[in-house]
């Protein structure tokens, strides 16, 4: 088979791909292949990478299991899988190298073909990791009300001010046990719709309003002042109304509980003629509290499911650790965007961008 034919063979195959004989000699590759191993072969960033073709295997891929599923596919003339790992600047890469025998006239070769599983393990991986938050964030809840439960039959079986006590205590870890759920099934609902772009027109004005009658209560309770700073005319925007109610309402219920008692929430709102980050004209809503502040160590994963920066201060006040990630989510379906900023000891500002057209 001339070297034309190969390179027409595999520059047609979507996937990195080498073409090796049976004493493991490259005799063609496409560029994806190149670039992939480039590490090997002498390219950078910013230079492409040379042919892999006459080249030896072993000085191309230094990963036994790879070099081992090539032989036997040449040896037993069967299909081989292995996988490799691979590293593209700082982010590594998990590949399924398929390896299959090729017989062409007088050619006897292996073919092998490298398909990216890195997005595929990663999500697996997250799932894996959420059902087992899941299953920790409600063992404890249910411990607890078992533990309860098993007391209040016995020792505490005729003790009133016990009984009182524990049945608070399962009360709250029911209530807990509740937000969890709930959170949990907006979650799944807002990732359901997150590739249907909400249209109908939704009055920002209003909806701060409306939001912030509902927190009233939540402010008073811990004497906390809410300052709104908004602009004279209505601002109105396509979105679903619940849902950038309720993005409103974690922002903002979030700075009253976290922003320490006796304190001031400021909410401003902005139109802008063109945003930056949204690269046309939007609407930015700024909640800021006056708290603790936020290291700068814990920014960059606030929005991931149950990252919690204090776990036992996050469940005293009622917190499912999903009400980032919920709003991250609904940002992305409005093809909003999410900025955090703080400064410790002076408070925290969550910042949104929303676009007035979609």
């Amino acid at each position: 088979m001339e070297d034309t034919q190969i390179h027409g063979l595999l520059s047609a195959l979507p996937q990195p791909a080498l073409l090796i004989t049976g004493r493991e000699r490259i005799v063609g590759s496409n560029g994806k292949a190149d670039a992939l191993l480039a590490h090997r072969s002498g390219g950078t960033a910013k230079t492409p990478a040379p042919s892999l073709a006459g080249r030896h295997l072993i000085t191309v891929i230094r990963q036994p299991s790879v070099i081992e599923a090539v032989e036997r596919a040449g040896e037993t003339g069967q299909n081989q899988r292995a996988r490799y790992l691979g590293s593209e600047g700082r982010a590594e890469s998990t590949y399924q190298v398929h390896c299959g025998p090729v017989a062409l006239n007088e050619f006897r070769g292996v073919l092998v073909t490298f398909e990216d599983i890195s997005e595929a393990e990663a999500n697996d991986q997250m799932r894996r990791d959420f059902v087992a938050n899941v299953s920790h964030e409600l063992r404890t809840p249910l411990t607890a009300l078992m533990g309860f439960l098993e007391t209040l039959k016995g020792p505490a079986a005729e003790d009133p001010a016990a009984r009182e006590r524990f049945l608070t205590i399962m009360l709250d870890e029911a209530g807990r046990m509740n937000r969890l759920v709930s959170d949990l099934l907006s979650l799944s609902q807002v990732e359901a719709a997150s590739r249907r772009r909400p249209s109908q027109p939704v009055n920002m004005l209003d909806l701060v309003e409306d939001t912030l009658s509902g927190l009233g209560p939540v402010a008073e309770a811990s004497n906390v002042t809410v300052e709104t700073v908004l602009p004279d005319q209505p601002v109105s925007l396509p979105g679903d109304r619940d849902q950038l109610r309720q993005v409103l309402t974690n922002l903002v219920e979030n700075a009253i509980k976290y922003g320490g008692r006796d304190n001031t929430v400021t909410l401003r709102m902005e139109r802008l003629t063109r945003d930056p980050m949204l690269r046309q004209a939007g609407v930015r809503i700024d909640v800021t509290d006056r708290g603790p502040g936020i290291d700068p160590l814990h920014l960059p994963r606030l929005t991931e499911r149950f990252y919690r920066i204090d776990s036992h201060r996050s469940r005293e006040m009622g917190g499912t650790g999903l009400g980032l990630a919920i709003v991250k989510h609904i940002l992305n379906r409005h093809r909003g965007r999410l900025k955090i900023t703080s400064d410790l000891g002076e408070g925290s500002t969550f910042s949104i961008r929303l676009p007035l057209q979609q």
